[in-house]
């Protein structure tokens, strides 16, 4: 009827207190997602893990969390968010105790598979809690802009938080720190956080679960597998085609059902897709860039971890910073402006080393400043793609979406790692000259700047570790123009698929 309006919701009062719970619960979840980075090589050193041992114990977590986030979605919407998400913690806390005190590898190995279980448990729950008590359009585009930075900030800030824990108490306590956190969440959450669902009829999937399960397994495993063996390695090859295999068959699975584990119906909407993919290709930018950055300050600059970690605070203070303004612009402006802009953000950013090294050499200032517009870039299009991404489906599929917002980051970063590190390795090896030693030091200089560091150290040989960094220099910055036109790309897409005018609507039924 013509001048009738509909009353809003009754803002809950204790939604802020709700988003300071999320956000520390989605920090330690981000954090351990590289703090074991720094925190590796004095556990290689006190426990002396093969080298197989060593691969499971930092791909474990990724596997498990990536596996597990659509089955934990659509669990959270059957049995309760806050029910799953209080669990995922105790989960978490448990996983942590066995990690510190484990006395073999296999023990470790383990309890990163546990705390995979306990992320994949809470993390969709974080957001769909985020939805229901945030009824008003603007505040709820704030809380998922300080979602995007927690969880930004957090995969930056870990290798920072764990070089100073691990110089100081040992590699222990990367994981003893999840535990009074975890511990304070529970108790907190338990007092303040609403509970939710959204009531289904029919049996639980549970074939939907196992293709599920495999299906996202496999392709985590495959990308990381073909970030470790490049693209001539079977087994990774062997991986992403039993997954395609296997998603293809839950996928067909998915649409014959009529109360699906997922519905994934909601790709056919251009917004929500678009906004997925914003997610995937903006961290697949900053996963590859932290990666090789990472590398670049400890052995090109002779940086120490905790320096290192240091080196790379622009990327997630202006990733921060960007969170905290684009709410406001994304009322003043269509949303696929603001992403597009971020994406561009992006690409300029990721291209300034490229530039930067036909003009100059490639310093800190440079990649200082390289990564700050990086920063901006990706906490704008992560704040607008989740808020897109979230207000485009139904309450009722909050569980699912929010799986596949948080899929998109995991798988995202590992697919940067795998298929820009790969472009890097390969122009790092294209680009060394030649070097006068045996067969073996120079295959295995020729393998990764890792590798060329440690035969500078056994042979005394200063000189050849600043060839072997002037090589992964000329490799690492064209691989990051690579990540630019990426993004770029993107930003056109996102620009042209989302429609104009597309608000974040307060839900979508």
């Amino acid at each position: 009827m013509a001048g009738s309006t509909t009353p809003r919701p009754t803002p809950d009062p204790r939604r802020w207190a709700v988003l300071a719970i999320l956000s520390g619960s989605l920090l330690i979840i981000s954090m351990d997602a590289t703090i074991l980075n720094v925190a590796f090589p004095s556990l290689v050193a006190d426990l002396r893990p093969g080298s197989v041992e060593q691969l499971w114990i930092i791909d474990s977590y990724a596997l498990a969390l990536s596996g597990l986030l659509v089955t934990a979605g659509a669990l959270g919407d059957r049995w309760g968010r806050k029910r799953l998400l209080l669990v995922g913690f105790a989960i978490f806390a448990l996983a942590s105790l066995l990690a510190v005190a484990a006395t073999a590898a296999w023990h470790v190995i383990a309890a990163r598979v546990l705390l995979g279980v306990g992320g994949a448990a809470i993390m969709p729950s974080t957001l769909t809690i985020l939805r229901q008590v945030f009824t008003d359009t603007r505040e709820r585009a704030l809380a998922y802009a300080v979602w995007s930075a927690v969880f930004g900030g957090g995969m930056a800030l870990g290798p920072v938080v764990g070089g100073l824990l691990v110089e100081s108490h040992g590699w222990q306590s990367a994981f003893l720190l999840n535990v009074p956190i975890a511990v304070a969440v529970i108790g907190f959450g338990m007092w303040l956080l609403p509970e939710s669902r959204s009531p289904r009829s029919g049996a639980w999937d549970w074939p939907g679960v196992g293709l599920s399960i495999v299906g996202m397994g496999t392709l985590a495993g495959g990308i990381k597998q073909l970030g470790k063996g490049g693209v001539g390695d079977p087994a990774a090859w062997i991986l992403l085609v039993v997954a395609a295999l296997t998603l293809t068959v839950f996928v067909r699975r998915q649409l014959r059902l009529a109360n699906p584990l997922l519905q994934v119906r909601l790709f056919t909407n251009r917004a929500f897709t678009m906004a997925a993919t914003a997610i995937f290709l903006g961290m697949l930018g900053l996963g590859a860039a932290l990666f090789l950055l990472s590398q670049w300050f400890q052995y090109v600059q002779g940086y120490s971890p905790v320096s290192a970690g240091l080196h790379l605070l622009p990327a997630p203070i202006a990733l921060i910073l960007a969170s905290m303004f684009v709410p406001a612009l994304m009322h003043r402006f269509p949303p696929r402006n603001v992403l597009a802009i971020g994406l561009a953000l992006m690409a300029v950013g990721l291209a300034m080393p490229w530039v930067g090294q036909h003009f100059r050499d490639v310093d800190y200032p440079l990649v200082g400043a390289s990564l700050a517009v990086v920063g901006l870039g990706v906490g704008t299009l992560a704040t607008v793609a989740s808020v897109v991404l979230m207000s485009s489906v139904p309450v009722a599929e909050a569980g699912g979406a929010a799986a596949i917002d948080e899929t998109a980051y995991e798988l995202g970063a590992a697919l940067g790692v795998a298929i820009l590190g790969s472009m890097a390795s390969a122009l790092y090896r294209a680009n060394l000259p030649d070097l006068d030693l045996d067969s073996a030091d120079t295959a295995a200089v020729r393998e990764s700047i890792g590798d060329a560091s440690v035969v500078a150290d056994r042979l005394g040989a200063g000189g050849i570790l600043g060839r072997a960094g002037e090589a992964f220099t000329s490799g690492m910055t064209p691989t990051f123009l690579a990540g630019g036109v990426v993004a770029l790309i993107a930003a056109v897409l996102a620009w042209r698929l989302i429609p104009r005018d597309l608000e974040p609507a307060p839900d979508a039924h």
